[in-house]
C-alpha cells in the first residue's frame, strides 16, 4: 500500500484521505450501476479525472463532489456532509507544508505524522508500548537504544527530538483528542530501568488530567481481549464516525485502513477494548500501583 506522502508534485498526488474520498464515490458509483465514462460526462469532464478523483490523486472540489452525489441517487444529507468533510480536510492537508518535511524519517513516518497533525481525535490501542504521544524523552530514548535499527546516538536524538515536537498537539488552542487504551504488559515492561520506567508512567498520570486525554488500561485479569491481533490508531478528521481511517502499526512501517468498511471494524473492536479496559480512575490506581511495585 502506498504511504500517504508518496505521488507527484504538491496537490497532484495520492494521499490517504484522497484515496479514502475517492474509494467513497467510486462505491456510489458502481451501486448506482454508472460507468466513470457516464460519471465524467455528467460532469462535462474527461473520463480521465474521474479515474484520478476516484483515486485520489487530485483533489476534488466541492461542486463536482454534490454533482455526482446527485448523479448517483445519493438522499442522504449525512453522507454528502461526510465527503465534503473529507475533501476540505485533503484539500488543507495538500497546501500545507508542516515541520516535519525538513526532517529525515523512516519510511511511513512523514505520512503518518501529517496525518496525526490534521486530526481532530486520536483513538489508540498500544499492545507493547506507551503510545509516542504519551513518551518521555528517556523512554523515547530508551526505545531507540533497544531498537537494532538505531546504532547512531545521533539518529536516537533525533527520534526524541520527534517525539517532542509531537506531543505539542495534545496541547494549545484545538489539541488532539485523544483516547488511549493500553493493555498492562506495556506498563510492566521496564524500558530503559526502573527509575526511566517510573518517570515514564507518572508522567502517564500527569496527562490524564488532561481534559483531552482519556486513558484506560486493559488489565490482565480481563483475559482474552479483541486486541490480540496488534496495536492500532484511529485517526478522526470530522464529527464523530464521520471520517476514520486506520493505521496498523508494525515494525518501521505501517499500513492504512482507509474504506468505511473495514474502518468500522476497527473502531467497533476499539469500543470493545474500551468496554472491557477499567475505567480512567482504575487506571490510574493501576498506574500507580505499578510504579510503586518497581524495584531498582
Amino acid at each position: 500500500m502506498q504511504s500517504p506522502g508518496s505521488g507527484r508534485s504538491r496537490g497532484r498526488e495520492s494521499t490517504v484521505l484522497g484515496r479514502r474520498l475517492g474509494g467513497e464515490l467510486q462505491r456510489l458509483r458502481v451501486a448506482a450501476g454508472l460507468t466513470q465514462q457516464q460519471a465524467a460526462e455528467y460532469l462535462s469532464a474527461t473520463a480521465t479525472k474521474v479515474v484520478k478523483m476516484e483515486s485520489g490523486w487530485v483533489p476534488v472540489r466541492d461542486p463536482d463532489i454534490r454533482a455526482l452525489c446527485q448523479l448517483y441517487g445519493v438522499t442522504d444529507g449525512k453522507v454528502l456532509a461526510g465527503l465534503l468533510d473529507i475533501a476540505k480536510t485533503d484539500r488543507e492537508r495538500r497546501k500545507v507544508r508542516g515541520w516535519w518535511e525538513d526532517r529525515t524519517l523512516p519510511n511511513g513516518q512523514v505520512g503518518y505524522i501529517a496525518m496525526e497533525d490534521a486530526a481532530l481525535r486520536n483513538r489508540q490501542w498500544q499492545v507493547a508500548l506507551i503510545p509516542g504521544l504519551f513518551q518521555t524523552a528517556e523512554y523515547t530514548r530508551a526505545l531507540g537504544v533497544a531498537d537494532m535499527f538505531w546504532d547512531d546516538p545521533d539518529q536516537i536524538e533525533a527520534l526524541v527530538a520527534l517525539r517532542a515536537r509531537r506531543r505539542q498537539r495534545l496541547h494549545g488552542e484545538t489539541p488532539l483528542q485523544m483516547h488511549a487504551v493500553i493493555w498492562e504488559a506495556a506498563l510492566r515492561q521496564v524500558m530503559g530501568g526502573p527509575t526511566v520506567m517510573r518517570g515514564q508512567l507518572e508522567h502517564l498520570r500527569e496527562l490524564a488530567e488532561l481534559p483531552n486525554v482519556h486513558i484506560q488500561v486493559l488489565p490482565f485479569r480481563a483475559g482474552g481481549h479483541a486486541g490480540a491481533g496488534g496495536p492500532f490508531n484511529i485517526l478522526s478528521f470530522g464529527e464523530e464516525g464521520a471520517v476514520d481511517v486506520v493505521h496498523m502499526d508494525a515494525p518501521r512501517a505501517g499500513a492504512w485502513v482507509e474504506d468505511a468498511e473495514r474502518s468500522a471494524v476497527f473502531v467497533d473492536m476499539f469500543n470493545a477494548l474500551s468496554r472491557t479496559a477499567v475505567s480512567p480512575y482504575d487506571s490510574m490506581q493501576l498506574i500507580e500501583g505499578i510504579a510503586k511495585g518497581m524495584s531498582e
